[in-house]
């Protein structure tokens, strides 16, 4: 799955960067670098992604129709 989402990355207190993504709730990720902090919110967004579509598929009758859209 791709997808263009936003990154909101600061400074934290501890050191290092955290970062959120307002169009995933819950997706958050740090590093010690921008890059880091950047590539942890990734990795948490596709997870969320994949536990979400695992739970709703679960327990779908055979015949559902699964496919893909496009948001432009």
């Amino acid at each position: 799955m791709k997808g263009v989402f936003t990154a909101i990355i600061e400074k934290a207190p501890e050191g290092g960067y955290w970062s959120i993504c307002p169009e995933v709730p819950g997706a958050n990720g740090q590093g010690e670098t921008v890059e880091e902090a950047k590539a942890s919110l990734a990795e948490a967004i596709q997870l969320i992604f994949e536990d979400r579509v695992a739970d709703m598929t679960r327990g779908l009758p055979a015949d559902a129709i699964q496919s893909v859209v496009a948001v432009a």
